[in-house]
């Protein structure tokens, strides 16, 4: 190894320590601000009461935490089985199909949610490029960013078919268009928005090249199936 390499070495390892302590720092933080609304919700999820909780946004992000634990548990006996199989990748595979679900039907369910006349208030369209990125402010547009950001995220680690940027964008303008087609048709006094996709897409996409390190291409893709027992020797 020369020296170049030896230095760069810890120059990474660096980096990894200081951006995971960023991100850490970031969750903490976020978690600090919304400590307050979670906590207000907390007494009607803990007596398992649908009104108020489930229907109400702060209890489902608290109810989606909540479940990280369950989450976890998931991916280690999907990841234990898989090994036991003889499976390459379990871990990643495993973590990514949880992920998916668990990161993606929280915000489906957010946006599903109907408005104070669903039924009674008529169907709106916007078609608009742009226009309503205003009337989100900060926090729409963050939100929006985040409903299909785990599916962008974990996606490309699960399927080699997916992991590539197009297509990437093409799922989540996709799944968005599917949801926003919905919200009309159920006419849940939502506005079915293209600026909604747009963002969604982009919030897909930008996920997916966080995590474009891990991507299971498919020049490089492990097999699912578990791996042949080795010949015996003759």
């Amino acid at each position: 190894m020369n020296r170049d390499a030896a230095r760069s070495i810890p120059l990474r390892r660096m980096c990894k320590i200081v951006l995971g302590s960023m991100a850490i720092l970031g969750l903490a933080s976020a978690a600090f601000v919304v400590r307050g609304p979670l906590l207000m919700s907390a007494p009607v999820c803990m007596a398992g009461r649908w009104h108020g909780c489930f229907d109400t946004f702060n209890g489902v992000v608290l109810m989606t935490l909540v479940a990280l634990p369950l989450a976890a548990l998931v991916v280690w006996a999907l990841a234990l089985r898989r090994r036991a199989a003889g499976v390459i990748s379990a871990g990643r595979m495993s973590l990514a199909e949880v992920g998916m679900v668990h990161g993606t039907v929280p915000f489906l369910w957010l946006t599903m949610m109907p408005g104070a006349e669903p039924g009674i208030a008529p169907a709106r369209v916007s078609l608009v490029p742009l226009r309503d990125l205003v009337t989100m402010g900060p926090l729409g547009i963050v939100g929006n960013l985040l409903v299909f950001a785990s599916l962008g995220f974990f996606a490309p680690m699960r399927f080699a078919a997916l992991a590539s940027v197009p297509r990437i964008l093409a799922l989540g303008a996709g799944c968005s268009v599917l949801v926003e087609t919905a919200q009309y048709v159920l006419r849940l006094d939502r506005v079915s928005s293209v600026d909604d996709v747009l963002v969604n897409a982009a919030g897909a996409v930008l996920a997916a090249m966080a995590s474009r390190r891990w991507w299971r291409t498919a020049a490089h893709a492990p097999s699912d199936e578990p791996r042949p027992a080795p010949a015996p020797a003759g």
